[in-house]
């Protein structure tokens, strides 16, 4: 009778748990992802060992970047602080300029503005920046989309004396669109001046408006379309995209075809790039200032799922879905010349590979 009672007993609960807003089968062992406050210093932090990561390793990991002139380094897990360390007098409080890893907050952008109904990365790039941006002959122009722009595929010729320059005179023809990947800098930064023609803004404003205010960046800038920021605010940026252009309980990109478009193969050319990002696991990838393919993946050592924002002298962004990871490096060289892939890619990661053994 006793058992039958106590049947009958949660049986009720379980009834009382559909109508509540409670669910049916609770499992508090999931954590929600952790985002900080958007103002002050607060930020949670987790023990590596409350992980099972070998905290021995993770320190040698991080002595490893300090001897590569390494100034601003952390790791999240699930958004919280597992290890933060500055050298070369650096604090949480040190903006620096994040190079051409400030693409893929531009690619971030891009995405909005498509969203917001501003522009259409599928029509021709002379719409936004008017015939003759180019020195090309207008069919030839008329082939380069804003797509072309966001996965270096225009066409343009990147072997110029200033590849930074936007002058109709610096733009040349090499290929048709779509058939030539090239790391260039200026249909790159010609997209910052799409958004501010059809947002009526400056591009500062516009990105302070539609992300900055957002997660908590207020110091971050724009300085000669280049940004400036905090490591904590690189970070905050990387769990923005680790959570798929979600803050919180805020959605700042919910076109989630554009976001997956973004952080897979944009093309067949370089299978490592998106839309601006930078992809591992790939079975191939093209490097800045070279037509090589190289039949292997750009950081064997690093998990495969890693997306990257990545730019000269080591400037890191990287986001891992599998291990719910963020983690940023800046500074200067690790002793790389490279734009934007480095051996720092692998050899970081190699010895995170061994603190946390993934």
């Amino acid at each position: 009778m006793q058992r039958i009672l106590f049947i009958i007993g949660f049986l009720i609960f379980l009834n009382s748990c559909k109508k509540s807003n409670l669910p049916s089968n609770p499992n508090p062992s999931v954590e929600s992802y952790y985002f900080p406050p958007l103002t002050g210093g607060f930020w949670e932090t987790k023990a590596a060992s409350s992980l099972d990561w070998d905290t021995a390793k993770l320190n040698a990991a991080f002595d490893y970047a300090g001897t590569k002139n390494t100034y601003g380094l952390i790791v999240l897990q699930n958004g919280k602080i597992v290890k933060e360390k500055y050298w070369n007098n650096w604090n949480l409080n040190t903006r620096y300029y994040i190079a051409s890893a400030g693409k893929s907050v531009v690619a971030f952008l891009m995405g909005i503005a498509q969203q917001d109904g501003l522009l259409n990365i599928n029509d021709k790039t002379s719409q936004y920046l008017g015939n003759g941006w180019t020195s090309l002959p207008l069919a030839k122009e008329n082939l380069i989309t804003l797509k072309n722009n966001l996965t270096m595929t225009t066409g343009l010729n990147d072997a110029v004396a200033d590849p930074d320059c936007e002058d109709p005179a610096c733009l040349t023809y090499v290929a048709d669109a779509g058939s030539r990947w090239a790391y260039h800098n200026a249909p790159y930064r010609l997209l910052q001046t799409v958004i501010e023609n059809t947002s009526a803004q400056t591009f500062n404003q516009y990105c302070k408006q539609q992300l900055y205010d957002k997660i908590g960046m207020p110091n971050a800038f724009w300085y000669n379309n280049v940004m400036w920021c905090t490591t904590r605010e690189a970070a905050r940026f990387g769990s923005l995209i680790l959570n798929k252009g979600k803050w919180d309980n805020n959605t700042l990109l919910s076109d989630s075809s554009y976001f997956q478009s973004m952080v897979n193969s944009s093309q067949n050319l370089n299978k490592s790039y998106g839309y601006l990002w930078w992809l591992n696991g790939k079975e191939s990838f093209m490097a800045p200032t070279s037509q090589i393919v190289f039949p292997v993946s750009m950081a064997p050592d690093a998990p495969i799922d890693m997306i990257m924002a990545l730019g000269k002298e080591d400037k890191k962004i990287y986001v891992v879905p599998s291990l719910n990871m963020v983690v940023v490096r800046l500074g200067d060289s690790a002793g790389n010349v490279t734009l934007g892939p480095s051996s720092f890619d692998n050899e970081f990661w190699l010895r995170m590979k061994e603190a946390i053994g993934y």
